[in-house]
């Protein structure tokens, strides 16, 4: 006769306890993200469907939205914005992460000298505040008191400065370059800790079969780190069309010259708080916020289902 069969019946299983402390733990973060992110949140969600009748808040359904793209000189600022956003995003995606992956590569080199220095150095202007980076690179770029201007002189190309900021063609690439400077930093950590995440035993097999160096790098790293590029991607993507606080340092609320470093979220600031002689629209300014959470959304969502999925394939 076996033991299950000579087991007493009355006998209960062992209950595991309930982990209460994990919710303890927990609820401070939930409490604080709840009442300074998704309560906010869905305040706008909300506001963006009602508008003022008649001196009192009343629901208007779409008619914010349909406001927002039917009225020339709204509609003209929100296109405006968007298509600067698109290239603020489209700058960092060319230049942001193609230069972090480049240097998270040369830094995972094992025989390179003062790599610790050389990380540290581009790092650190993203723990500098926007107010200051801002102030610096208006400092350093002004065609007045700025340096920027002797240094090209140094090097005989004074003839390539020109006010950057002060042209409609160039002043959103000379930001959006400024901000590549800033969080470049950002994307070079990520992919050098994917790199040092890479298993010896593949690298040695690819030593075996001859593949070293830059060859190594292409055919055997690059693949292996695509799921933490396609994440850098979407943080990109995300920080950009929430972007605001360089753009209103260096160029102001207005986001001139003649609103050609206007993005979405100065477009925000203007619409909703009003500024100089513009009056606030608080169900407007939800509109556009709105607007852009949805952008986002789009955006994050075509990562998760559809580019996600494809990458899983060279997770280890």
């Amino acid at each position: 006769m076996s033991d299950t069969d000579t087991a007493d019946p009355a006998i209960a299983p062992i209950k595991r306890p309930t982990r209460w402390h994990i919710a303890v733990f927990l609820a401070p973060a939930v409490l604080v993200y709840t009442a300074i992110m998704i309560l906010p949140l869905i305040e706008t969600l909300r506001l963006s469907l009602y508008n003022l009748v008649d001196g009192q808040t009343a629901f208007v359904g779409l008619s914010n939205f349909v406001t927002l793209f039917s009225d020339p000189r709204l509609s003209a600022s929100f296109w405006n914005a968007l298509g600067n956003n698109l290239i603020f995003f489209v700058i960092h995606m060319l230049v942001q992460n193609p230069v972090g992956i480049a240097l998270a590569a040369m830094l995972s080199i094992p025989k390179l000298r003062f790599a610790t220095f050389y990380r540290t150095a581009i790092f650190v202007p993203t723990l500098l505040s926007f107010v200051i980076v801002g102030f610096i690179w208006k400092l350093i770029l002004s065609p007045i008191w700025g340096i920027a201007p002797g240094m090209l002189d140094m090097v005989g190309l004074k003839w390539l400065f020109a006010p950057w900021l002060g042209r409609p063609d160039s002043a959103l690439i000379a930001v959006s370059l400024i901000s590549v400077w800033q969080y470049v930093g950002i994307p070079m950590m990520l992919i050098y800790a994917a790199l040092l995440n890479i298993p010896e035993e593949v690298l040695e097999a690819a030593e075996c079969d001859g593949i070293t160096g830059w060859s190594q790098f292409w055919k055997i790293k690059l693949p292996l780190i695509l799921p933490s590029i396609g994440i850098i991607s979407i943080l990109t993507f995300v920080g950009n069309f929430n972007a605001f606080d360089l753009i209103y340092t260096v160029q102001g609320a207005l986001a001139g010259p003649d609103g050609s470093t206007d993005i979405l979220g100065t477009l925000l600031y203007r619409t909703f708080f009003g500024f100089q002689n513009q009056m606030g629209d608080r169900s407007m300014g939800a509109t556009i916020a709105t607007v852009m959470f949805l952008i986002i959304l789009a955006g994050v969502s075509l990562y998760l289902f559809v580019i996600q999925r494809r990458m899983r394939r060279y997770q280890f």
